[in-house]
């Protein structure tokens, strides 16, 4: 994709617009991340747009009421966690189907975005802030780059070198075979989803400091980007099947999809077919590579 988007266009591959992709893509990637991980178990994440808001305006709060950076920081990753938890309980404890535990979280934490902000946004935040998380660079890479490579390593050693990892892909394998065999698959599902809430403020703290502002309708439709991003990287949505790695590349692939049509100018309604069709397409060769 990307020898063709450089055929086609000679801005494509100059090293601005490829550090231009890597940005635009990195609050994806850190949020498929933990998609990634609750896919893995057999679950599947539909609140991620609405945590990413909730944290974010969490966040927001915070800092306009002075609260020292690193505080408020964490009282959004907190938030984040507790919003995992909820949905790791009600799946795992509560028996409730992760799609419609998620899809509950996914409008109770919009309302309660809207609540915290009576539906205004938050402007102005500290300068030290807004370099760190959005606007600033470590060397000549942006630092949400920096942040989410962080979140992608340390991610992929977890389910790679770990027990953890062993136990979220025996899960998503078999759960109850996991549970036969002494894991704890209770606290496992809950700590995974705990994992994807932090993610999620991860990325919304990405997209506070990016937007130099916390707004309550923010991250619209961002679990679907999330979950393309990981099933386009080869995730099974069945679960046990997958790889952070995989994942990096599947938002990759979406974000030199989008940043190709941008420069070439076309029509936004015609990415959203587009971008569909890879989705299902690579879904579709991803199926008939393991039956063959």
């Amino acid at each position: 994709m990307g020898i063709v988007m450089s055929f086609l266009s000679p801005v494509f591959l100059t090293s601005r617009n490829l550090l231009n992709v890597l940005l635009q893509t990195s609050i994806n990637i850190t949020v498929a991340v933990g998609v990634t991980m609750v896919i893995l178990t057999g679950g599947i994440d539909l609140g991620v747009g609405s945590v990413v808001a909730l944290t974010g305006v969490t966040l927001g709060t915070m800092l306009k009421a002075n609260v020292p950076i690193p505080l408020a920081f964490l009282m959004a990753v907190l938030v984040g966690a507790l919003t995992g938890i909820i949905n790791g309980l009600l799946v795992s404890k509560g028996r409730v189907p992760a799609f419609v535990a998620t899809l509950g979280m996914m409008s109770a934490a919009r309302g309660l975005s809207l609540i915290i902000t009576g539906g205004q946004s938050i402007y102005v935040f500290p300068k030290s802030f807004l370099n760190f998380f959005g606007i600033g660079y470590l060397w000549f890479i942006p630092m949400p780059v920096v942040i989410a490579s962080v979140v992608v390593i340390v991610a992929q050693y977890s389910l790679s070198q770990t027990r953890f990892g062993r136990y979220v892909y025996a899960i998503g394998g078999n759960s109850e075979a996991a549970r036969l065999a002494g894991v704890k698959v209770t606290l496992m599902i809950v700590i995974t989803y705990m994992i994807a809430g932090i993610t999620y403020a991860v990325g919304g703290t990405i997209l506070t400091a990016r937007l130099n502002s916390a707004q309550p309708i923010a991250g619209v439709g961002y679990e679907l980007d999330a979950i393309a991003a990981a099933v386009i990287g080869g995730t099974s949505l069945s679960g046990g099947v997958g790889t952070i790695w995989g994942t990096v590349l599947g938002a990759l692939i979406m974000g030199v999809l989008r940043n190709g049509l941008n420069l070439l100018n076309i029509s936004s309604y015609i990415q959203q077919v587009l971008i569909g069709t890879v989705i299902v397409g690579a879904v579709l060769i991803d199926r008939m590579r393991n039956k063959a």
